[in-house]
């Protein structure tokens, strides 16, 4: 990243792919952006993909999809801005499936708010995680 503050360049990231537009009668995309950085400081970006048949992706899992795809699995940080350009917290399907990723993805950060760089992590709003005890035994 070229500047001090990665968060302001996620969040720039993140706004830059959210173009809210209808794909057909039956999908609406680009409602929701995200951008995620790895530990090996990539990013990738995705937008949400909301479809009439509930088989659409949240901008988080769709950003994670593109990190997969270029063979990295292990997230940093994670912006994802609503519609009405604030930053959100991402939803419970998206928090379990970042949880699924790595070991140490309960340390992965996430911006709240970008006007005062409020952050929290994956571990502080899914406490007590069920799945911990898998990667314990795959050590």
């Amino acid at each position: 990243m070229k500047t001090n503050n990665v968060w302001q360049e996620l969040y720039d990231q993140a706004r830059g792919v959210q173009n809210g537009r209808d794909v057909s009668p039956f999908i609406y995309a680009g409602g929701v952006g995200a951008a995620i950085m790895t530990v090996d400081v990539h990013v990738y970006t995705g937008v949400s993909i909301d479809t009439a048949c509930s088989l659409g992706m949240c901008a988080e899992r769709n950003a994670i999809a593109n990190m997969l795809t270029h063979g990295e699995s292990k997230i940093a940080r994670v912006v994802a801005v609503m519609p009405n350009g604030k930053p959100g917290s991402p939803c419970g399907a998206c928090r379990e499936y970042l949880m699924q990723l790595d070991e140490h993805s309960s340390e992965i950060e996430i911006l709240l708010d970008i006007e005062t760089m409020t952050t929290t992590t994956l571990g502080e709003i899914v406490p007590a995680w069920w799945g911990e005890e898998r990667f314990l035994e795959n050590n």
